[in-house]
């Protein structure tokens, strides 16, 4: 798991390049963890140009449905998409933490320290 801060008022699209550079992704069995993945799933705010050419020139799919005023995807996997709901679901837990939830710490470095606590105490 990578976690990645941004300024407040940023769009999270715009970390989204450096996010998948930082992560790993463990291979089952024996071996080096790969360093991308099969597949990213993400919401409406990641369609975008810029997000599925990075994607594609990566050989990467893109599991990202597709904005009202876009052109349809027809090879968009509706049943792998609802298995996002995971990640939603840890950001729920992540927030039942008070210092996650209503950001104490001033400075970005400790809030980022404290949402890593967060994510160790969830995955022990």
């Amino acid at each position: 798991m990578t976690l990645l801060l941004t300024a407040g008022e940023r769009h999270e699209q715009t970390q989204f390049a450096a996010l998948m550079e930082r992560g790993a992704v463990k291979r089952s069995g024996r071996g080096r963890p790969r360093l991308r993945p099969h597949r990213v799933a993400g919401d409406k705010g990641y369609s975008s140009g810029t997000v599925r050419r990075y994607l594609r020139r990566r050989g990467i799919g893109a599991i990202i449905p597709c904005k009202s005023n876009e052109r349809r995807n027809p090879r968009f996997d509706r049943a792998a998409y609802r298995e996002r709901n995971r990640i939603e679901r840890l950001i729920n837990r992540l927030k039942q933490f008070r210092r996650v939830a209503t950001r104490y710490e001033k400075l970005a470095v400790n809030y980022l320290a404290m949402v890593t606590l967060a994510a160790i105490l969830i995955w022990l």
